[in-house]
């Protein structure tokens, strides 16, 4: 019997690929990075998305008494200052059908910071990797509050993420939940590597609102508009935000699944369009998130949140494709060229108009 040998070219094959596929990976992302920077950041002097959003001030303790093995950064009991932004994807009118976001900063700064976090709502993405994300950008045609339409025609995974992850008519950003969708390295004290996805939610057990109703699901998925009748003004859930910071503060808990991590688990624990199974990945309570004071249009405007603000052994998953579904974080990292272009055009060009409450309905521009 012959020995069982492996033909060289195959041998070859993975570590060729896989140079080839970084290379691809990086050239992609570089050419991402500086057509966004140029038109969108120095130009329009705009955010890579979100850029209709409101930001506060508070802080963020850690539990003391966390249910799984802690990474040296989540010391018990310790409290940070704390920064958040709200927003809504590409639009700026909050009675729209988007997804809305929730960012992070453990400092009370613009910039710097220990660790930043970016969630949406919905458990589960629109798009998977840079391959499929860049698709999603180039079928974008806004047209009057419609967009999309050939991409959710081409890929029925977006339109089972945007059913997931829109909101209409939430009451108030405080009571939405919301989620990494990706998931990041996590290496705890104990040495053993997992994966790790954040969400937040109320510190208060109150319903989720704006979740899509029946009427929503018949409407097609591209049709973010307002509905007809909508007499509320565009500000309306930022002004509702800035109202409940005067009687009080907001309160939200930070939580975590966490997946150990093996050499022949399945690549779909990586994909955003996937969510974890809750039995097998509990949800567990990390920190508490306290909001006092809201911030104004100038200094949100400023603000940057950057997978580069993130500690050691908390950072993101290696890529090797664009195709590769760590490849969206891998993207975020290394978009920060187009980040602090923006700040900077804004120093040179002033800053952009706040949102008038009273304009053209479903709007992309203020």
């Amino acid at each position: 019997m012959k020995p069982n040998r492996t033909p060289i070219y195959k041998l070859l094959g993975t570590p060729i690929h896989r140079f080839f596929g970084i290379v691809r990976l990086w050239i992609y992302t570089k050419a991402f990075t500086w057509a966004l920077t140029i038109y969108g950041s120095i130009i329009m002097r705009e955010k890579m998305s979100h850029n209709n959003g409101i930001a506060a001030v508070g802080s963020i303790r850690f539990v003391d008494n966390p249910g799984f093995p802690l990474h040296p950064f989540f010391e018990p009991g310790k409290t940070l200052p704390c920064r958040v932004r709200h927003a809504a994807a590409s639009f700026m009118d909050d009675a729209m059908r988007v997804v809305r976001s929730m960012s992070i900063k453990m400092a009370d700064t613009a910039k710097k910071s220990p660790m930043d976090i970016e969630l949406n709502t919905g458990e589960t993405a629109l798009f998977w990797s840079i391959a499929s994300f860049f698709r999603f950008a180039k079928y974008k045609k806004t047209r009057f509050g419609m967009q999309y339409e050939d991409y959710y025609r081409k890929y029925p995974t977006g339109v089972e993420g945007a059913h997931v992850g829109m909101r209409r008519d939430p009451t108030s950003f405080s009571n939405l939940r919301y989620y990494t969708q990706t998931p990041f390295m996590y290496k705890a004290d104990d040495n053993v590597p997992r994966y790790i996805k954040y969400r937040t939610i109320p510190a208060e057990d109150v319903p989720e609102t704006g979740l899509l109703d029946e009427y929503d699901m018949l409407i097609p998925t591209e049709n973010q508009r307002i509905l007809p009748g909508e007499t509320r003004v565009r500000n309306y859930l930022k002004e509702e935000y800035v109202e409940t910071l005067r009687t009080g503060p907001i309160k939200y808990k930070l939580q975590v699944q966490l997946h150990e991590a093996s050499d022949d688990h399945d690549a779909e624990i990586f994909n955003c369009c996937r969510k974890w199974d809750e039995a097998s990945h509990p949800w567990m309570d990390l920190a508490e998130i306290t909001i006092n004071k809201p911030l104004d249009w100038a200094e949100s405007t400023r603000m940057i949140f950057t997978m580069k603000n993130l500690p050691k052994g908390l950072g993101i998953i290696p890529s090797y494709s664009i195709y590769d579904y760590n490849s969206l974080n891998f993207l975020r990292r290394h978009s920060d060229l187009a980040r602090n272009a923006r700040v900077w055009a804004i120093k040179i060009f002033g800053m952009p108009p706040e949102i008038p409450d009273n304009d053209v309905r479903n709007s992309n521009s203020a």
